[in-house]
């Protein structure tokens, strides 16, 4: 088989590149080693920025998630029982953010893909890249039992931070930067209509709590706990016990209970790989970049990525200049160190750690009171979080 652009995984990073480079014109192959039923049930982010929402529109794919989707105007921050809404359109310029969950997202490109694109190969394992440094890169794939071969112009390795293509970057090459948080997202998923009509995030002094959602029919939350918990260790009695303590508030706010259907703990990690290409490898997404979810960043991180990677493929195309290739990682990086920054910023203001001294919980309660009342600091949260410009 032979491609321009070799892309290694179907979730909405590799999806999202083959449909801009379909629409540019370019060819492509997407290999996928799970099957077409786990990509569109795989549950993982659901907060996408205007930029993202914008991308999506453009590329033809917006149109279920303009119909289905949540758009939200702002969150509610909650600490020492208090409440504060930061008003993202009237701090960004009209900008603001949509609830639509990767799952969604995943089924409305793959539906495009195989109604328009190239080639999208489920059940096709990527078993290596050879050749970053040539002019053909090869992957070699197993699909059906039997090993087959790749030939690219390009490849895109979209298959997070255990897949092959960063493994494929020599060791001494890249430099790595990380940071392990010592606690976890105990996450549930409850048939149970949201109890906020917006995000809402909690500082606990017992830890942190997000009250999220994925319809309006079904709640998404969060508590802090230990990073070596067992999801299966909590009750739904406790668990529901536990956020009703942590959005605790003055006023009559009820948190709404419901059936839990799913529990799972999500480790909160930072990890930045530099730089992120290879030659004619480019690592886009988690392969790249993991950040900790409290800021809302890693989908739109990846969108980032791959329309980068998109529109300096066209220009190549275009004009034969490789500029902005050879600028991709540069590029990318500025955008991926200002997310690690803020959701680092996000996930030390709103989570107590567990050594924490009383003067670090005052401080952390500080900066939440500056953010309640100061426009500039609310607005530094709000242009943030709407998401920086792409490219």
């Amino acid at each position: 088989m032979r491609t321009t652009v070799g892309i290694i995984g179907a979730g909405p990073a590799g999806l999202l590149l083959a449909r801009l480079l379909h629409n540019a014109g370019i060819d492509s192959v997407v290999l996928e080693s799970r099957d077409r039923a786990y990509v569109e049930r795989r549950q993982r982010a659901g907060i996408l920025e205007q930029g993202t929402v914008d991308v999506l529109r453009a590329a033809g794919a917006g149109e279920r998630m303009d119909r289905e989707g949540l758009p939200h105007d702002g969150i509610e921050l909650r600490f020492a029982k208090r409440r504060h809404r930061v008003d993202f359109p009237a701090l960004t310029g009209g900008r603001s953010v949509m609830v639509y969950a990767q799952t969604e997202v995943c089924k409305d490109l793959i539906a495009l893909q195989l109604k328009e694109g190239g080639p999208l190969l489920f059940e096709a394992e990527a078993l290596a890249v050879e050749g970053a440094e040539t002019d053909r890169p090869r992957i070699r794939f197993r699909r059906a039992g039997a090993e087959d071969v790749l030939e690219c112009d390009y490849v895109v390795g979209c298959d997070g931070f255990w897949g092959v293509a960063r493994a494929a970057v020599p060791a001494g090459l890249g430099r790595t930067f990380e940071r392990t948080y010592p606690f976890g997202w105990l996450g549930i998923l409850a048939d149970v209509a949201p109890s906020h009509d917006e995000l809402v995030y909690a500082r606990h002094d017992r830890g942190f709590a997000l009250l999220s959602m994925r319809s309006p029919s079904v709640s998404r939350l969060y508590l802090q706990v230990p990073a070596d918990t067992d999801a299966e260790s909590w009750s739904d009695e406790e668990i529901w016990a536990e956020l009703e303590r942590r959005f605790e508030t003055d006023d009559d706010w009820v948190l709404n209970r419901g059936p839990i259907t799913q529990k799972s703990v999500t480790p909160m990690r930072s990890y930045v790989h530099e730089p992120m290409r290879h030659g004619r490898l480019f690592l886009a997404g988690d392969a790249a970049h993991i950040v900790p979810p409290t800021g809302a960043k890693g989908l739109n991180l990846a969108v980032g990525d791959v329309v980068t990677f998109a529109r300096a493929l066209a220009h190549r195309t275009g004009t034969g200049s490789d500029e902005l290739l050879d600028a991709y990682s540069a590029t990318c990086l500025r955008r991926v160190w200002q997310a690690e920054r803020f959701s680092y910023d996000m996930t030390t203001l709103l989570h107590p750690a567990p050594d924490a001294t009383p003067f670090e919980n005052r401080l952390q309660l500080a900066r939440l009171d500056r953010i309640a009342s100061s426009r500039a600091a609310e607005t530094d949260l709000a242009e943030a979080y709407t998401g920086f410009p792409i490219g």
